[in-house]
């Protein structure tokens, strides 16, 4: 019995130890994968999002196009990117064009700019600051631009690196579209690899898991950025009806704060400008049209966000919000799917604990 028992140790130790080192080589092994993909992992995140989300309208193109996968591969990503081109290559000629008259008219000494309403002043905390910098900017133009030098001057190099990042993201955007395509042109292999996943993962429960996670996925395309986009879209109309100086660029902050549930905030200046360079008829139907836009969030976004999913609205909505402010705007949709998975394995949590008896 004693010489049994050292024998019997020195085996479990061997087979721990031997353990160890193919745990601690699997472990070495993905951490090395991830290196190596983590570059890329963005834009297979995009890609795989883009492709879940525009899934049902490409399943609509096949079969107007008699099945074939591949020829609706190509033609639908022909069109997303037309969808997403089109409009950059639109507002950056807006912007080049409005950067170039402001230069004209600041070297001409031709740029003007209106005076303040008198009832600004009156106005609580910002009113008499505003007031005094808006008659300095309308009166001696130069001389608040050189008193505003500093800060303007430490501005433009975050404005400069804002801009390559959003070339930089438009770029990665553009070939997430390229591998979404790719991924719907293999629909059926994709869904077979998510379900063998899912099913590895979490069981009985993986196909649930599954089509959570799709239409997760179209409830915050669909919820918060379609009804940005649209917002977006009206209120852009309403910055070109007024004349709105730089009104794509006016749009696409719109767009931005739309996304971060703070549209209204950009609409205040516009509205503000709107009363002090037109007439007041004018400037009340902007009015009108700008709370029109800004109430459109409240009763687009319950019947569309949440829509086909098997979670709450809120779960959805804290998991779009709180993943966006985490990660960014990719965190919109991982934030969400993590948050309505956990949502669905707690409750089964729940439903599997037994219940306990009182004592007799």
């Amino acid at each position: 019995m004693t010489v049994e028992q050292p024998a019997n140790d020195k085996a479990y130790m061997n087979r721990a130890l031997e353990a160890s080192i193919h745990i601690g080589l699997v472990i070495l092994l993905a951490t090395a994968c991830l290196l190596i993909l983590l570059p890329f992992i963005p834009l297979v995140a995009w890609g795989i999002i883009i492709a879940v989300a525009s899934y049902p309208g490409f399943r609509a193109l096949q079969s107007m196009l008699g099945g074939r996968s591949g020829l609706t591969a190509v033609l639908f990503t022909v069109l997303l990117l037309a969808l997403v081109i089109v409009p950059v290559v639109l507002l950056a000629k807006s912007l080049v064009e409005g950067i170039w008259v402001l230069a004209a008219h600041l070297k001409d000494g031709t740029l003007t700019i209106p005076p303040p309403p008198e009832n600004i002043a009156t106005w609580p905390i910002i009113g008499t600051p505003l007031k005094n910098v808006w008659d300095m900017a309308s009166t001696n133009l130069t001389g608040a631009l050189q008193k505003f030098a500093p800060q303007i001057k430490s501005v433009i190099p975050r404005i400069l690196s804002t801009s390559a990042g959003i070339g930089l993201a438009e770029l990665q955007f553009v070939l997430s579209i390229v591998l979404s395509g790719v991924l719907l042109a293999n629909a059926r292999g994709a869904a077979e690899v998510t379900r063998s996943l899912a099913n590895r993962l979490f069981g009985d429960k993986g196909p649930e898991i599954q089509d959570l996670v799709g239409s997760t996925i179209r409830s915050v395309t669909t919820g918060i950025l379609g009804v940005a986009l649209l917002q977006s879209l009206f209120a852009g109309l309403g910055f070109l009806v007024v004349g709105l100086p730089g009104a794509g660029l006016w749009a696409l902050i719109f767009l931005i704060a739309a996304v971060l549930q703070v549209g209204p905030l950009v609409l205040i200046p516009a509205v503000i400008y709107v009363f002090a360079i037109a007439s007041t008829t004018k400037a009340v139907v902007f009015l009108i049209w700008c709370m029109i836009v800004a109430l459109m969030d409240n009763v687009l976004k319950p019947i569309l966000l949440g829509r086909g999913v098997a979670v709450p609205i809120a779960v959805v909505f804290l998991g779009a919000i709180g993943g966006f402010v985490a990660m960014g705007i990719i965190g919109l949709f991982v934030g969400a799917i993590v948050l309505s998975v956990g949502y669905k394995l707690f409750l089964a949590w729940l439903e599997e604990t037994p219940t306990c008896r009182p004592p007799t």
